[in-house]
């Protein structure tokens, strides 16, 4: 499948980069907690830090940087400051908000209730639909994706989540927004 006018030909994302604060911690979690395996691992040059990589599935790998003077994240600027149902979403221009990834539909109960014997904390299953909120406490024939929310030892915000139906031309409804200021 190509992609844009100049045909580029984009097939999925090959790694999101994200950078953690302790590599054996973010191991142990996206291996025995979320079942990702390693699969590559770099020792960056001069005490850099470390770049790894985990298989997130369809060929597609989740990757991390450890740093070993990395500064801290900000709440709210360099990622959102909590879960959706516990606070706002909002992030920083640039920043990466949260990670989603792509499960069956009929295991989102099953995964969840992995995540909280896991002792992770995570939020109910979300019925996303085009309501006034964007979120059905029932299931429907509108609900396009059902999620859950957590997030790993670092806060990062991680969603799994499963398309429900096809889209359709009448999904993409809405005028892009205009930045009201302009960048300096």
């Amino acid at each position: 499948m190509t992609s844009g006018s100049e045909g580029f030909e984009l097939r999925g994302i090959n790694h999101l980069a994200l950078v953690c604060r302790d590599m054996e911690r973010t191991v142990d979690f996206y291996t025995n907690v979320l079942g990702m395996p390693l699969v590559k691992t770099i020792e960056l040059p001069a005490g850099m830090g470390q770049h790894f990589f985990f298989d997130c599935g369809g060929g597609d790998c989740l990757a991390f940087f450890w740093f070993p003077n990395a500064p801290d994240g900000v709440p709210g600027v360099s990622a959102p400051a909590a879960r959706p149902d516990q606070g706002d979403l909002t992030s920083a221009i640039g920043s990466m908000n949260h990670v989603a990834f792509d499960v069956p539909a009929e295991k989102i109960e099953e995964y969840r209730d992995r995540l909280i014997a896991a002792g992770i904390d995570c939020t109910e299953i979300a019925n996303h639909d085009d309501s006034e909120w964007g979120i059905s406490d029932e299931m429907h024939a509108g609900v396009f994706v059902r999620s859950v929310y957590f997030q790993d030892p670092d806060g990062i915000l991680l969603e799994f989540a499963c398309w429900m139906r096809d889209f359709t031309p009448s999904d993409v409804a809405h005028a892009p927004a205009r930045a009201e200021r302009t960048p300096v």
